[in-house]
């Protein structure tokens, strides 16, 4: 009976910590943003430009028409899918830096199917998805193994895999792909069965080419923190990146979980692919994914690697983004302004002894009052 307590109680302290520990990465979050958006209205104020104007336009612009609000959700999608592909080698304590590869790869597995293989309608969406995170997760084995049991370097490995999947896929969109008898460089369109339903389609208002990607991505995301939080091969991801000498210890395989983290983190980069090829260009065209691979990592950092929280960074990160060009629109202060304020956030979020130290101060407070009852 007394071991069944102490059970019980110790339960509710891990749920309790753990609860704690989302608390504070949500409240650090948006201590980031906050900060990162005063500094950027004390650089327009130094500039002599109109800042009150400039963020009126930046924060409020994006949901001024339906078709904004479609682009921005279009974005945030991608966007976020590729912060959660980084997330989880991060967990590991892994920097994989190969998102770019594995969207590329993903999308090109993606379109291969959906182009040339007639499929029935259910199937002919659901397929080329499946072969895009199974070429994700390839390009993230391909690194995560050389880690695992090669001991290469893994910023060098995804970085160099990130520069021969890109040069291949350009050749393939310049050569084999080419949509025939076209002057423009893309392929051919995806078959009309195999494209993803635009949210237009259900809301019945203009939201551009945003489509149900969105609710993929955000089950993803749910997917992967049950994955992280409630799963053994989650707390062997988690207990590798805490500490690998004591995983190692306690008879987890650290080179068996430092893969996986790969291959999870890849498969969700190739659905990024995937969602832009059946989602938002209905075929490839060169260098689709522009800089979206490597600002997931910043999104990935935001969120501390948690992934409900990516999904918010991402959602901001994103209408950033759009505000951003509208902002550059409406008034004379130019984009470089978001750049300034994702610095400062790729700053801030790098200083990662503010959140342990407030961590900490909570852990004594709680147990001081404990010892307080106690008595």
């Amino acid at each position: 009976m007394t071991s069944t307590l102490i059970e019980t109680e110790d339960r509710r302290e891990y749920r309790a910590t753990r609860r704690r520990g989302l608390a504070v990465d949500l409240s650090m979050t948006l201590a980031t943003v906050l900060a990162a958006l005063a500094v950027g209205f004390l650089v327009i104020l130094a500039t002599g430009k109109d800042p009150v104007a400039a963020y009126e336009a930046l924060l409020t612009g994006p949901l001024e028409r339906s078709f904004r609000v479609g682009r921005w959700l279009e974005d945030a999608t991608t966007l976020t899918l590729l912060g959660l592909s980084v997330a989880i080698p991060f967990r590991a304590r892994q920097i994989s830096l190969g998102a770019e590869s594995q969207l590329y790869a993903g999308a090109l597995a993606a379109a291969t199917v959906a182009i040339f293989l007639p499929l029935p309608p259910v199937a002919a969406v659901v397929v080329p998805l499946v072969a895009a995170a199974a070429a994700g997760a390839g390009m993230g084995f391909v690194p995560g193994s050389m880690k695992a049991r090669l001991g290469a370097n893994e910023i060098v490995a995804t970085l160099m895999l990130n520069a021969i999947v890109v040069r291949v896929y350009d050749y393939l969109v310049n050569g084999p792909l080419k949509e025939p008898g076209s002057s423009a460089v893309h392929s051919e369109r995806v078959q009309q069965d195999s494209v993803l339903t635009p949210l237009t389609d259900w809301f019945g208002i203009p939201l551009g080419r945003s489509n149900v990607g969105l609710f993929l991505m955000l089950l993803t995301a749910v997917a992967l923190w049950l994955l992280i939080t409630r799963t053994p091969l989650g707390y062997r991801i988690r207990m590798t990146g805490a500490n690998s000498d004591f995983a190692e210890y306690g008879g987890i395989r650290v080179p068996r979980a430092i893969e996986w983290s790969f291959v999870i983190g890849g498969a969700v980069a190739g659905l990024a692919g995937a969602h832009l090829v059946q989602g938002v260009y209905g075929r490839l065209e060169p260098g689709m994914a522009g800089s979206l691979a490597f600002e997931g990592i910043v999104v990935a950092l935001l969120a501390r690697n948690n992934p409900l929280v990516v999904v918010i960074a991402g959602l901001f990160y994103s209408y950033l983004r759009a505000g951003g060009d509208i902002m550059e629109q409406q008034t004379d202060v130019g984009t470089e302004i978001v750049v300034v304020i994702q610095a400062v956030i790729v700053l801030l979020v790098t200083a990662q002894a503010l959140p342990d130290l407030l961590k900490r101060r909570i852990a004594r407070k709680q147990a001081a009052q404990k010892q307080v009852g106690a008595r």
